[in-house]
């Protein structure tokens, strides 16, 4: 066997280990489900956030618009 095919064969068993350890990581059939997401918090003032779109229509976001102004 050839010195490059032994560095092949190494690192192919290398990604199958670690292909395998990930895939004990995953969620089973056996194990409970996981829990159901979060929901994402909402502000309920009318104040736009920084990285909203800008309420001038411009298409920016708002910390590049009219936060400044």
């Amino acid at each position: 066997m050839a010195k490059g095919e032994d560095k092949f064969d190494q690192h192919y068993e290398r990604q199958q280990e670690d292909r395998k350890r990930a895939a004990k990581n995953r969620p089973g059939e056996d194990e409970e489900p996981l829990p159901p997401p979060v929901d994402t918090i909402r502000k309920d003032n009318d104040e736009p956030g920084r990285n909203d779109p800008c309420p001038c229509g411009s298409g920016k976001k708002y910390k590049q618009c009219c936060l400044i102004k």
